[in-house]
């Protein structure tokens, strides 16, 4: 495909791991859009301040996961697995986003993520302040800082919140997340992704495992809240083929153009930690017969990303209560876009695309109502 008059002149650069999966599918949709390559700036050198832009430039900020060396300078060293050190991770990664948004800015480029809604994306507790305060239906959650087990504790009893996600409040992809419940008296327990090591450390495995010890979870508790929690009521989820679903939706320019059911038999849904993709098509039929109707669904991802209009795509973590007939926000994500081989949903405008195409399109269209307005 040549291309049109209107898109001939729109180039990309991406700020990203150079042959990360997420760079190359970015660059294949912008190549079938017959627009030129994007140009790779390497989180490596964005990081050392060895990078820069082009007048005009439309600059894409792209996950700087799944490289060591980009981990061990944001993380401080270390094994990339574990989950201590998110704290440090997030000030570093936001400190480098404003830098390249600044350099974007003195180029005369432009950033399609906004480094404001990014900050506030990646800290769990000001998402869901944000989203509350927008009116988007959120879990109950607790909103001064946990000091560790005992606090949390006592907290979750005076909350009357027996149930409850632990979550570090700069993870992702359910790093150092705790499912927490408690029984009868003196019964507890806690699934997680985290193992521990025997001198205390905490690792990422792909292995989720229960605790049922007080004193194990009391130790996971501790080693996490120095970086930061956010605690929320654990909802009772949706089901499908007896196992728990959620669903990711994905918001591009304001609009809800793909959607994937989630499906676990654990808590966490995710899919690198056992989950599944769920049947779709089944899903909206069951949020049609609860009465919630599948508009309402896309309707509440859409208002989530609305609270961040400056930042072209978000993937949405729709949660739909038992029986289908309510949902709520778990998280919204800042690149909750990695979604292979999954082509948009019916009416969105992407029924042929993937999100990354869909990515393209929409910057398209931009360009061509920019210039109309120009002319």
């Amino acid at each position: 495909m040549s291309p049109s008059p209107s898109s001939a002149a729109v180039r990309f650069a991406v700020v990203g791991n150079p042959g990360n999966r997420r760079v190359t599918m970015f660059t294949d949709a912008v190549l079938a859009a017959g627009l030129p390559a994007p140009r790779i700036v390497a989180w490596r050198d964005a990081l050392r301040g060895t990078y820069g832009f082009a007048p005009g430039e439309l600059v894409r900020v792209d996950s700087p996961g799944e490289d060591p060396e980009v981990d061990r300078a944001l993380r401080g060293g270390g094994d990339p697995t574990r989950v201590e050190g998110s704290a440090l991770w997030y000030r570093r990664f936001t400190d480098a986003v404003l830098e390249v948004a600044r350099a974007a800015a003195d180029a005369g480029a432009t950033l399609l993520g906004d480094p404001r809604d990014i900050a506030v994306l990646f800290d769990k507790r000001r998402c869901h302040a944000r989203l509350l305060a927008a009116g988007v239906p959120v879990p109950p959650a607790l909103t001064a800082p946990v000091r560790g087990w005992d606090d949390l504790k006592e907290r979750l009893r005076a909350a009357r919140m027996p149930r409850a996600f632990i979550k570090p409040a700069h993870g992702s992809s359910a790093s150092g997340v705790i499912a927490l419940e408690f029984g009868r008296p003196g019964r507890l327990r806690a699934t997680t992704s985290v193992e521990t090591t025997a001198d205390g450390r905490l690792f990422n495995s792909l292995r989720v495992r229960r605790y049922e010890v007080e004193r194990e979870v009391a130790a996971l508790v501790d080693a996490l809240a120095g970086d930061g929690l956010h605690v929320e009521r654990w909802l009772p989820k949706a089901a499908q083929a007896g196992r728990a679903a959620d669903l990711r939706v994905v918001v591009v320019d304001g609009r809800a153009t793909h959607a994937v059911v989630r499906t676990s038999r654990s808590p966490m849904t995710n899919l690198h930690l056992g989950g599944a993709r769920g049947d779709l098509a089944a899903a909206r039929a069951a949020t049609e017969a609860a009465g919630l109707g599948w508009d309402a669904v896309t309707g509440i991802a859409e208002q989530a990303a609305a609270c961040f209009p400056r930042t072209l795509c978000v993937g949405v973590d729709v949660l739909p209560g038992t029986g289908w007939r309510r949902v709520a926000v778990g998280e919204v994500n800042a690149f909750g876009d990695l979604l292979p081989r999954l082509t948009g949903l019916p009416g969105s405008g992407a029924e042929e695309q993937d999100t990354y195409a869909a990515q393209v399109a929409a910057v398209l269209r931009r360009e061509r109502h920019r210039a109309a307005a120009a002319a």
